[in-house]
């Protein structure tokens, strides 16, 4: 129903910088909200960044100053811009979007769905 797609990961020396993109594709009516979350090797999901469809931003302690959160509503895409890289940033980057769809001739409102991450490894 509804597919998101994350690109944008590789790898990268301490104090660089990556963006990367997640592209909503499917039988959309609207992303309430447009999020990153991370995944590290035998770590919780944790959050990144959230971005409601009016713009309003949330980030995790860890990120702020360094990570900024965008997206363009008309292609139904999220951005988010890495700054300063850190080793301990190293981990499976994940997008999240709660959306409105058409499920055939069917509203269903605040459904969750999840891209299936792309790999950032930050070397020191």
């Amino acid at each position: 129903q509804v597919q998101l797609v994350e690109s944008g990961g590789g790898l990268v020396q301490a104090g660089g910088s990556l963006r990367l993109s997640c592209a909503a594709s499917g039988s959309i009516l609207s992303i309430n909200v447009m999020g990153w979350y991370r995944q590290a090797p035998g770590q919780q999901r944790e959050l990144v960044a959230t971005i409601t469809s009016g713009g309003s931003t949330n980030y995790a302690d860890s990120v702020k100053g360094r990570f900024t959160i965008s997206r363009d509503n008309a292609k139904n895409t999220a951005y988010l811009q890495m700054n300063s890289l850190k080793p301990e940033d190293t981990a499976v980057y994940y997008c999240n979007g709660r959306v409105d769809i058409f499920d055939g001739w069917r509203r269903r409102d605040g459904l969750d769905y999840w891209g299936k991450g792309t790999l950032v490894t930050v070397s020191s």
